[in-house]
């Protein structure tokens, strides 16, 4: 706080004048070291400290010896990634050649970005249009978040909804594994998971790139 120390009292001059008197100003800084600290401790308690972020990916469990293991169901989709940021896919059970009346296996190079995003969407028609009926119950106030977030959820893990499966040979990054599971959350897909390239699928993948 400040003070004001008045100095000598007035003094007379020849004529008899009085003379006014000085004060001597001094300013004390304690209360603006307080406040500082106050202000510390204030910002310190409501800040927002930023929090590690973390993303779930599903791996499957690794068979026993004898589990025999069934071929993917018709209504899945594997992704395969590798070099130069190049992604490829192809539907249902992978077959290195015509069985049971059906082709064999005939992959297809999907680009990232828009294309990704749009292929994504149409496969997974069906749950995207249920979780935008969703949002559109919770805007309007029919449903809350938490329902919401129930429905989604349980709207993701339909039986009916496609499976997605990813893969990556030796020269992928994995930048574009992030990338492409980002997508699948955008796209609202729940059904997926990451594993390993088997050896046709690597030789089909070798034929499709040179």
């Amino acid at each position: 706080m400040a003070e004001l120390n008045p100095g000598s009292g007035g003094s007379h001059k020849k004529d008899g004048k009085i003379r006014a008197k000085k004060h001597n100003t001094k300013v004390d800084m304690t209360p603006m070291v307080d406040l500082a600290f106050l202000l510390l401790t204030f910002f310190v308690l409501t800040s927002t400290f930023s929090k590690p972020k973390t993303m779930e990916i599903t791996f499957p469990v690794p068979p026993e010896d004898d589990v025999v293991i069934e071929p993917m169901k018709v209504n899945g989709y594997t992704f395969i990634l590798t070099k130069d940021d190049r992604v490829f896919w192809y539907n249902g059970e992978f077959k290195a050649e015509p069985k049971n009346g059906m082709p064999a296996t005939v992959l297809n190079e999907v680009k990232f970005g828009e294309d990704l995003n749009k292929l994504l969407l149409d496969k997974n028609d069906m749950v995207a249009k249920e979780i935008k009926d969703l949002k559109k119950k919770r805007i309007s106030k029919e449903i809350n978040d938490s329902v919401y977030k129930e429905l989604a959820i349980k709207a993701q893990s339909n039986k009916e909804a496609p499976f997605f499966v990813i893969k990556a040979d030796d020269k992928a990054v994995y930048r574009n594994l992030i990338d492409i599971i980002d997508e699948f959350n955008i796209c609202n897909i729940g059904k997926y998971a990451v594993t390993d390239i088997i050896a046709g699928e690597m030789a089909l993948l070798k034929q499709a790139t040179e």
